[in-house]
């Protein structure tokens, strides 16, 4: 680009500003040369994933073996140099250093010779890693205490004679003062976090497995990361902002798969209350129909199991009556359908339901007046407010929302590619659907744009009582409401599952979205209303699992819309025919990972058993990805602009030089 004196004169101010970080010409023209030098590097390596559900065990092993690419990486380095089981034996040490050193000092009889030949291998592997980085940008993520020795290691010149006794004596050295154990754990957690230069989660951290909150604690620590919210970790921030019918929902999904320790233990949330309460309300009713759905792996007795289901059967009813409220309070919401106590004829057993009568598989509702069916008893209010209580005061909880606040949003535009959990809304036609929110209506990006902004509000805004609870109520319906992009379906037939036994009346219609993915010219549309030219754009997408054993492709419209939801999840596992998808992004273009079950970081360990991940090159770069190419690249253009127009107004005594004496 040209540069001109007016540029100059339209920012002269700036431009003097700018000087004070590179007060003289030659500090500008190495910033400018090391600028230039950045936008032709490789781009950064991207990995997605999406609907975790608390799998925490798989999902820090795929983090940890960057979805196989840290294997790869080790094939392709030592070739046939190594046997395969050496290669797996590097592979799991750079996984679980710690734990894997703990087990080979067990065993090794002669561990110099081993720290030594392993050492010079993991040194090669970071040399391999951190090759597209610049050495700057390296030495920012080097583990403070061996940074010094990590860098002479990694700049070390392989064929070179000259130095080869400096290397050799500092490999020597680390052994002899016994820091080889501690060296070899700083270089393996080097390597993972050099292998992902960034990481998206495209939705849905909670809910039916275990270790949700394990989950963030990871994501809190990582060096890049940002999340899509799915509608199970919307619930829970609304749970966190107080809203007594998020939580209500919150704890239901965690009844229902046995998973309250989440709850309990990870959030320090107490449950005796409504222990109590399931007790004295359900205590001769055997509530079958809420009996949890619990993993092999799990050990309850048969007292914790009817506990759990006379507590999941409680919470429920609260949950439907808590729901009449919201529906109440916004007509706008058009949910009044969903009113269904209101349709149950107590006296004989029966709901009309879209014009049927269908029988109700368990009439025992000890807490519902007949008479006013949502309205809520004393004990029930009593419990509500203990529980939101809890929910509010958890500080951890409270800490990881705010982080899924901070790191996250409905959406995000990265990189060309268009990243959302569930759907963007649509009429029958393929058009965008109109909703109405404050009696205003939105659609497209302006609808997300309008939830994004009452989400935030609804956790954080604190000046109108009625303003924080319409925002929270809106959260609610972000979790299941007819139009959310978040849930994408017409109801969410909780109730119909657990009191109806026809399917029928369990079907929920999905968004005309999930018809119109596997159309280009939708796609196309979707990506120009957000800015995105079509071309070379992709949609990332998750919620819906893909059910690969069926022969469904999660690659649509072409290439143009990808779903990354393989069933992460175990209780999705028979349904999908695997255990995930993770989507890699490098500069060489699109790849589609999918995962087999994992068994136990144990195993991972102890055995070497890594997850067996199939690799597909769906989308090839005619021409290597540079950061140039990114959005990263886009900013540091706009910064070498400003630099060269610096250089240019020094140069014409402009501005002056801040030369020190």
């Amino acid at each position: 680009m040209e540069l001109k004196n007016e540029d100059i004169d339209k920012c002269i101010k700036y431009l003097k500003l700018l000087s004070k970080q590179y007060p003289t010409i030659n500090e500008a023209a190495t910033e400018i040369i090391n600028l230039k030098a950045i936008l032709n590097l490789p781009k950064g390596t991207e990995h997605f994933l999406s609907d975790i559900h608390g799998e925490y065990e798989q999902f820090v092993h795929v983090l940890k073996n960057a979805s196989g690419v840290i294997r790869r990486k080790i094939d392709d380095i030592f070739g046939n140099r190594l046997m395969q089981k050496d290669k797996k034996s590097l592979a799991t040490l750079i996984y679980y250093p710690e734990q894997k050193l703990d087990m080979i000092l067990r065993q090794q009889k002669n561990m110099d010779d081993w720290y030594r030949i392993t050492l010079y291998r993991l040194i090669e592997v970071c040399r391999n890693v951190s090759s597209k980085y610049t050495r700057s940008k390296v030495r920012k993520a080097l583990p403070k205490e061996f940074s010094y020795i990590i860098e002479e290691l990694l700049h070390e010149e392989p064929h070179g004679v000259d130095k080869q006794e400096y290397y050799d004596e500092i490999i020597n050295t680390i052994i002899d003062i016994d820091r080889a154990k501690d060296f070899i754990i700083a270089i393996s957690k080097l390597i993972q976090r050099l292998v992902v230069d960034r990481l998206h989660i495209i939705g849905d951290i909670f809910d039916r497995g275990p270790g949700a909150d394990i989950i963030i604690d990871k994501l809190e620590e990582y060096h890049s990361v940002d999340i899509q919210w799915g509608n199970h970790d919307i619930v829970w921030m609304g749970a966190a902002a107080g809203s007594v019918v998020c939580m209500a929902n919150v704890i239901r999904n965690s009844a229902r798969y046995a998973n309250l320790s989440t709850i309990e233990d990870g959030y320090g949330i107490n449950l005796l209350p409504l222990a109590t309460f399931a007790v004295e309300f359900y205590g001769n009713d055997p509530c079958e129909r809420f009996l949890p759905k619990i993993e092999t792996e799990k050990n309850y007795t048969v007292k914790e199991i009817h506990l759990i289901a006379k507590m999941h059967k409680a919470i429920s009813v609260i949950q439907f009556k808590l729901e009449g409220e919201v529906i109440k309070r916004h007509p706008e919401f058009k949910m009044d359908h969903r009113l269904l106590l209101n349709d149950i004829d107590f006296k004989s057993g029966t709901i009309q339901l879209y014009g049927k009568e269908y029988k109700l598989n368990d009439n025992s509702f000890p807490t519902v007046d007949k008479e006013d069916p949502y309205k809520l008893l004393d004990e029930e209010v009593e419990l509500i407010e203990k529980l939101r209580s809890s929910f509010v005061n958890s500080e951890k909880l409270n800490r990881h929302v705010r982080f899924l606040f901070s790191h996250g949003s409905l959406y995000l535009k990265f990189n060309s590619n268009l990243l959302y959990h569930g759907c963007i809304p649509l009429n029958d036609d393929g058009s965008f659907k109109e909703v109405l929110i404050e009696n205003k209506k939105y659609k497209g990006k302006a609808l997300l744009d309008k939830l994004d902004m009452l989400a935030r509000e609804g956790f954080f805004y604190e000046s109108s009582l009625e303003e924080k609870q319409n925002a929270a109520d809106m959260i609610w319906y972000l979790w299941t409401g007819p139009f959310s992009p978040l849930f994408g379906k017409e109801k969410m037939t909780t109730f119909e599952r657990y009191f109806i036994d026809e399917g029928e009346t369990h079907y929920e219609k999905k968004d005309p979205y999930y018809f119109y993915r596997n159309n280009d010219d939708i796609c196309n549309k979707i990506l120009c209303e957000f800015g995105l030219e079509p071309s070379e754009s992709h949609i990332i997408n998750g919620h819906v699992p893909v059910k690969k054993k069926d022969g469904e492709n999660p690659v649509k419209a072409g290439g143009k819309l990808i779903v990354i939801d393989g069933g992460f999840s175990r209780a999705y596992h028979n349904k999908t025919g695997i255990a995930g998808y993770t989507l890699i992004y490098n500069s060489f273009g699109l790849q589609l990972v999918s995962h087999e079950h994992f068994e136990s970081t144990e195993k991972a360990i102890e055995e070497e058993k890594d997850i067996l991940s199939s690799t597909v090159i769906f989308e090839k770069a005619v021409k290597r990805k540079r950061v140039g190419d990114t959005d990263i690249g886009r900013e540091l253009k706009g910064q070498l602009h400003e630099l060269k127009l610096l250089l240019l107004a020094y140069r014409k005594g402009l501005v002056k030089e801040s030369i020190k004496k």
